[in-house]
């Protein structure tokens, strides 16, 4: 990802309060790709991006659910038979 994604992903997950610093692969290029990674610190860090979307994709739904349906407010179709006359 680049450094907008970067951005966007950083903000959603702390949004999601998942784990991770988004951070370039190479701290000296800003302009290189980005990942996610488990700390700050450049020599120890672990690249974690592949489980942090995971996480993000299990709390987004794969579906929406059917709406309800709605009440019609207004009038309908159909037939009025007049009741029958008996004389």
């Amino acid at each position: 990802m680049d450094a907008e994604q970067a951005r966007q992903v950083d903000s959603v997950l702390r949004r999601f309060g998942i784990p991770g610093v988004v951070a370039p692969e190479n701290p000296e290029n800003l302009t290189g790709p980005w990942r996610v990674f488990d700390q700050a610190n450049p020599e120890s860090r672990k690249d974690v991006t592949a489980d942090a979307l995971a996480a993000l994709a299990a709390l987004v739904p794969t579906s929406t659910p059917d709406p309800a349906p709605k009440r019609q407010s207004g009038p309908t179709r159909g037939f009025v038979l007049p009741p029958k006359n008996d004389d």
